[in-house]
């Protein structure tokens, strides 16, 4: 009897162009300079650099420019050249770059905050320039006069920062875990709601204008998709990473979602799929499968004369399970589970090849073990 070769589904990875090196200490970001195969980076050598790619194909620093302090972060606008770069002084130092990205001429310095800048975003439909500390303070600055208009404390220190122009909403995640939604004027704001999702801090945020979706990345290991345009709290968690979420990155054009992880992946997520929402966890004082009693449900144990079991929960239902019910692992991409996580039994054997199929990342994922 012949064998049936069961067809697999395309995967496409990412392939290394490059690699730019050069820098001594930790390189806290980098960013792409459009059309001109270059790479702006900041380190804590306190070093800028502005690499290009010269005829040999390597690339060399056409711009060595050493700051006062560690550089902890920046943010580059192609239109203008213009470069903010944030300080481990609290300091944000202004910079506009030639046309041929071989000079950065000082333009100005922002007193910003009390202690490193976490992160700093400039606006250019507003001439604004935002930014967090570990001040835990949120501050917005005109860039032509170099005036604070406003600031916000957060709960805890900011590590995640977006700006929606339209509304004028800034999205601000912290290491609580809490993303705060503020709405700017010229010189105040207004807490519009704050929200959690991960259990870990967040360590990143990333904006789709056009769908109005908002990323957060946490050092729980887990990406989550927030609908926030679509105004019924739907979020969707991605599942994809061993450690914790350093970067999000959104490619418009293509729809697809880039994350970068601790572990030392980078994960393509295809977001022009529609997904399953992660369900919530039910509570219960026993298993909702063979009712018996969790280990602080005394009651129970008493009547039963059994000894209490530890509380599972079902990736897919939701339902609270003992071990014995949840004894099965399982990938779900469709619910953003692209690893094995808990299923119970009768959900275990309710899923699809189908499901199992889906591509939601452009990575092989693991089959479900029996």
């Amino acid at each position: 009897m012949a064998a049936e070769i069961q067809p697999q589904p395309l995967t496409r990875k990412p392939i290394l162009l490059q690699r730019v090196e050069g820098s001594q200490e930790v390189v806290n970001m980098a960013v792409i300079v459009p059309k001109e195969e270059g790479v702006i980076s900041v380190s804590e050598d306190r070093t800028v650099r502005v690499w290009l790619k010269r005829d040999s194909g390597q690339y060399w620093p056409s711009i060595y420019h050493a700051m006062p302090s560690p550089c902890s972060c920046m943010s580059f606008n192609p239109e203008t050249r213009r470069l903010s770069i944030g300080l481990d002084n609290g300091t944000i130092s202004e910079f506009v770059l030639s046309e041929d990205y071989n000079k950065m001429t000082p333009v100005k310095n922002y007193q910003a905050h009390q202690s490193r800048v976490t992160m700093v975003l400039f606006v250019l439909e507003l001439e604004w320039v935002l930014s967090t500390g570990q001040d835990k303070q949120f501050a917005w600055h005109c860039s032509e006069s170099g005036q604070r208009l406003g600031g916000y404390r957060t709960s805890a220190v900011a590590s995640g920062l977006q700006f929606d122009v339209e509304t004028r909403h800034v999205f601000i995640g912290d290491h609580s875990g809490q993303v705060t939604i503020l709405k700017l004027e010229q010189e105040n704001c207004t807490l519009l709601t704050s929200f959690r999702g991960h259990t870990g801090g967040v360590t990143a945020l990333c904006w789709d204008p056009v769908q109005r979706m908002l990323f957060s990345g946490s050092s729980d290991h887990s990406v989550i998709m927030w609908d926030i345009g679509g105004r019924k709290g739907t979020a969707i968690e991605l599942q994809g990473h061993n450690d914790k979420v350093q970067a999000l990155s959104y490619a418009q054009h293509t729809r697809q979602l880039i994350s970068c992880g601790g572990d030392g992946g980078i994960v393509v997520w295809n977001m022009d799929v529609e997904r399953q929402e992660t369900p919530e966890w039910l509570d219960s004082d026993s298993c909702q499968k063979c009712d018996q009693p969790f280990f602080w449900n005394f009651k129970q144990m008493w009547d039963s004369k059994k000894i209490g079991l530890r509380q599972h929960h079902c990736r897919k239902c939701g339902k609270a399970v003992c071990g014995k019910c949840s004894s099965k692992r399982s990938s779900i991409p469709l619910m953003g589970f692209e690893f094995e996580v808990r299923v119970c039994d009768s959900c275990h054997e309710a899923i699809t090849d189908e499901e199992l199929s889906f591509i939601g990342q452009e990575e092989p994922r693991a089959p479900r073990s029996e």
